[in-house]
Parts: structure tokens; sequence; C-alpha cells
């Protein structure tokens, strides 16, 4: 099958918009490619938990804990050396952070639910 070639999809979408994509496809440990795939033909991303992801999360923690704590130094001395431009794209890395291992952490809750409280046997949130 010489010369065969895959079409290309593509779509325009707010920069804002693509820093949350770019946040769960990195939390999801997946490329994008498969991360995207699974998204439209399935509506579900199954995020398997391994080392390499945790240690990536864990690495994109610390990022956000050294920027926080830069920020609240400047807050307490009120020599905020940020543009309000910065502080909100800082705020807007974090949060999109934050929202995607909360997607991890809510599609692997089965997991420490008990289940004799009613909780579900098997992933059901949306991403596994």
């Amino acid at each position: 099958m010489f010369g065969m070639s895959y079409p290309t999809i593509s779509f325009r979408i707010s920069p804002r918009e693509r820093e949350e994509i770019e946040a769960k496809i990195l939390v999801s440990g997946l490329s994008k490619k498969d991360y995207f795939v699974r998204s439209c033909i399935y509506n579900w991303v199954c995020v398997v938990g391994k080392k390499e992801l945790v240690y990536q999360l864990v690495e994109e923690l610390k990022v956000m804990q050294t920027n926080i704590r830069e920020v609240t130094e400047q807050f307490e001395k009120t020599e905020i050396a940020l543009t309000p431009e910065g502080l909100e794209d800082m705020r807007n890395d974090c949060l999109d952070m934050l929202k995607a291992i909360l997607w991890v952490l809510d599609g692997a809750k089965y997991l420490w639910q008990d289940s004799d409280a009613g909780a579900e046997e098997s992933p059901n949130s949306g991403n596994c």
C-alpha cells in the first residue's frame, strides 16, 4: 500500500480550551492522538495509573508548589513582580492541572470507596 495517507482532522479552539485539554492529556498519560481518538470515538478516556504517570504528576505539582510559594512571598512583602496577566496565566495553569488531576482521581475513586456502603464496583466517571 504505497502512497496511502490518513486524513487529518483539525478544529479551532480557544487558548483556554487548549490549555484545559493539554492538562487533561498530560494527566491521562496518553499521547495526544490516543487521547483525541478515544475521546471522539468512545466519548471517554480510561486513565490507568502507572509509575511514570504518577512521577509526571508529582513534577507538575512541584512546579505548582514553587509558583504558589513565590506568589505567596510576593504578597507577604507587598512587592508583587507578576503582572496581572502573569498572575492570571499562573492561576489558569494551576486550575487546569488541579481540575485534570481531580478528573483522574474521580475516575479512580472506586479503588478506595467502601463497596459495602453502596459505592460503585467499577469506574463510571466519564474518564474510564
